[in-house]
């Protein structure tokens, strides 16, 4: 898996790679137990802090997508049998009615956190 940034985005760096690995292991394209490169070879190779990229591991290790394991590193982790195509439907369908209504990317994603948001304080 190829990771990128782009330093002169205005999203944080860390939250870069976060999303790149959410979005790897979600689509099936990192499979449980696939291990991800050191952070220092991992920094080193994209030319940025340490700190940013251990930053972006702990927070996916936070949201249960990954185990930081010492002496082995990143690893994806074990998500059993979750069936994703629900959501996959739901966001194609939430994309079209969003491109038919004229909606800007960050319109959308503004109403489905906003969504988010007001799902959890219930």
């Amino acid at each position: 898996m190829l990771l990128r940034i782009d330093p002169t985005s205005a999203e944080p760096l860390f939250a870069q790679l976060s999303a790149q690995v959410r979005g790897a292991v979600l689509s099936g394209d990192l499979a449980p137990g696939a291990r991800l490169p050191a952070a220092r070879t991992l920094a080193a190779s994209l030319d940025i802090n340490l700190h940013t990229v251990l930053r972006a591991y702990q927070d996916l290790r936070d949201e249960g997508l990954l185990e930081l394991r010492r002496g082995r590193g990143a690893v994806v982790a074990e998500r059993g049998t979750t069936d994703l195509a629900p959501v996959h439907d739901a966001v194609a369908a939430l994309v079209a009615a969003a491109r038919t209504a004229g909606l800007a990317p960050d319109t959308t994603l503004g109403l489905v956190k906003a969504a988010l948001t007001s799902q959890e304080a219930r």
